[in-house]
């Protein structure tokens, strides 16, 4: 198949599509072709769209249309409804984003705090978690992981593309009562470190005075 055929197939795939579409798929649903004329089609069919008033978009390996950005507003029949996550809620899934695959126990172990079963089941319901299989440990926990519905929720290709450090530093969204309470812990160790060394100083002093007075006893 040629290349222009290749291409005008993908893009009607994609329009009728329902769900977006990895290049695994596309090749099979078109008769079993070479993943790289895929590939390259497709990259092409991005460039073509690009500054048109929808666009091809790649999230988590799945491709599929969606309008642009800056027109989305066009389409709002109503006023959306913001759904905050609790604090909770957003210290999980950035967990579970960052540490993928996890199990609830290890969840815990990083907050340093329980997890709710219903915490997880919101982030289950809202698409953006899902489960992972079962950790080959005792027990077999189960493990969770992100979904595609959360990479394209927040304009991610992959989670490559997920923050560093420091750039949530930067944005503030790491709390910086987080930073000042580490601070706070490593000047009290420090603080017990010389409350303890002179403690043994006082020690020493306190034997050093009961040697003296049992050399003056005749």
């Amino acid at each position: 198949m040629a290349h222009d055929a290749i291409a005008r197939a993908i893009e009607a795939t994609l329009f009728a599509s329902e769900e977006p579409l990895s290049v695994d798929h596309l090749a099979a649903h078109l008769g079993d072709l070479e993943k790289g004329p895929v590939r390259e089609a497709l990259r092409d069919l991005k460039a073509h769209y690009e500054g048109r008033g929808i666009a091809l978009v790649e999230r988590g390996k799945r491709w599929h249309f969606e309008t642009a950005p800056d027109m989305a507003h066009l389409l709002r029949r109503e006023k959306e409804q913001v759904r905050r996550l609790s604090r909770a809620a957003t210290e999980v899934l950035a967990i579970i984003a960052y540490h993928e695959p996890v199990s609830r126990a290890e969840i815990e172990s990083i907050r340093g705090v329980q997890t709710s079963s219903g915490t997880l089941d919101v982030l289950m319901e809202a698409g953006w978690i899902k489960l992972a299989g079962r950790r080959e440990v005792p027990g077999r926990p189960v493990i969770y992981a992100t979904t595609p519905e959360f990479l394209d929720h927040f304009g991610l290709g992959s989670r490559r593309d997920l923050p560093g450090v420091d750039e949530l530093k930067a944005a503030g969204l790491l709390d910086p009562v987080d930073d000042a309470f580490e601070e706070a812990m490593d000047a009290a160790g420090s603080s017990d470190e010389d409350a303890d060394a002179s403690s043994d100083d006082a020690g020493d002093a306190g034997e050093a005075s009961e040697d003296e007075a049992g050399s003056a006893v005749p």
